[in-house]
């Protein structure tokens, strides 16, 4: 893939400043202002504060005032993300976790859920496509699972509404889990004694119980308590102590430039669809979401990504193509709001994002013991 080179990118900054603070899109950017007096300076303003920046910690006041501005902002992240269509039981929940980790919900029972989206690293893989089905892959990262049922879609292209619809779809994509049908889903796991007391004390007074729809709904209801609050919603919540003050700055900046037009709500993004390329076009052969909608006004269109945890779920973008949160920071204020960032203020919103890094609770996602298998459970298939 191909970017604006930073020559190219030095040169069209004036330019791509002056249309940023033109871009309204909920916020107004703030170009041209300090930062809530914590001593940062805005877009273009580099140099001569950054000494003083590094070594002023923010007064108590200022702190307050920025927690109180980045509550507004974002919200509370809620403790779990409960839908009605799909209630939240203990039995669904233990149901969900296995099926989450059973590899025989694969041809060859060697990919599962946690295959692609490691619960044990954050939910994701490290790579920057993941392999599946006789090590084929796709051409799009696996994105983070944690927080996921908060987003307003799912994919990159955003074609599965919920997580109960996505947990649908690896399942049967020949690259990934290549299963053959919903048919041979259900007799696996219709094979296995312990799946069908599962099924049926999660799903009680259904018949049949065990189908391939509720293989998704347990796995979404496992998936929404997935939420993994970190040091940013206990600044929120007034421990002013819980950000160091290069974070604060971060936070601070974030703001002021309008980050927030995208990354917004308590997930800090995976609330609305935008333009990859918003101001400056950044070159990518993967057409978004025009490939599902076939709408040539949604070419380059992607979910935007959530922010929470993302110093450790790398590598970044829809292709997994940039390896440092640096870079991406950098390309993202170029191509995204047209400005050329200054070695401080990518220090200091690497630091911010760094503080998104969340809790996962150790217990609720440990492996489980999965149901074994019967006499008659099919075989692997490695064609």
């Amino acid at each position: 893939m191909k970017t604006a080179d930073r020559s190219d990118m030095d040169s069209r900054s004036a330019h791509g400043q002056s249309r940023a603070r033109m871009w309204k899109a909920g916020i107004v950017l703030l170009l041209s202002g300090g930062l809530l007096g914590l001593g940062g300076c805005a877009a273009g303003d580099a140099g001569s504060g950054a000494a003083e920046r590094s070594e002023t910690p923010p007064d108590r006041e200022a702190s307050k005032a920025l927690a109180a501005r980045a509550g507004s902002t974002f919200g509370a992240l809620p403790a779990v993300a409960a839908v009605d269509a799909n209630p939240i039981t203990p039995a669904r929940i233990d149901l969900g976790r296995m099926l989450y980790y059973d590899a025989r919900l694969s041809k060859n029972h060697d990919v599962a859920c946690n295959s692609c989206h490691q619960l044990d690293a954050f939910g994701v893989d490290g790579e920057p496509t993941s392999p599946g089905h006789r090590g084929q892959r796709g051409d799009r990262n696996s994105p983070t699972v944690y927080n996921a049922a908060l987003h307003l879609a799912q994919f990159w292209d955003g074609r599965a509404p919920d997580v109960e619809a996505q947990a649908k779809g690896p399942v049967l994509n020949p690259i990934e889990m290549a299963s053959p049908s919903e048919a041979h889903v259900e007799l696996v796991l219709g094979s296995m004694p312990g799946y069908v007391e599962a099924f049926a004390l999660a799903f009680p007074g259904e018949d049949p119980s065990l189908t391939y729809a509720n293989m998704a709904r347990a796995i979404g209801a496992f998936e929404r308590e997935l939420i993994t609050p970190g040091r940013l919603d206990a600044f929120i919540a007034g421990d002013l102590a819980a950000l160091t003050p290069q974070e604060q700055r971060g936070l601070a900046t974030f703001m002021d430039l309008g980050c927030t037009s995208c990354h917004s709500s308590a997930t800090l993004g995976g609330q609305m669809y935008r333009k990859l390329g918003f101001v400056f076009p950044y070159e990518t052969e993967d057409p978004g979401r025009e490939k599902l909608t076939g709408d040539p006004a949604d070419r380059h269109v992607f979910k935007v990504p959530s922010l929470r945890n993302i110093a450790e779920t790398g590598p970044y973008f829809h292709d997994g193509s940039i390896t440092t949160l640096e870079e991406a920071v950098r390309l993202m204020g170029y191509h995204q709001i047209g400005v050329t960032l200054d070695d401080q203020q990518v220090a200091d919103l690497v630091a911010f994002l760094g503080a998104l890094t969340g809790e996962v609770d150790a217990d609720y996602v440990a492996r489980p013991i999965l149901p074994e298998s019967g006499p008659d459970t099919p075989a692997p298939d490695p064609s």
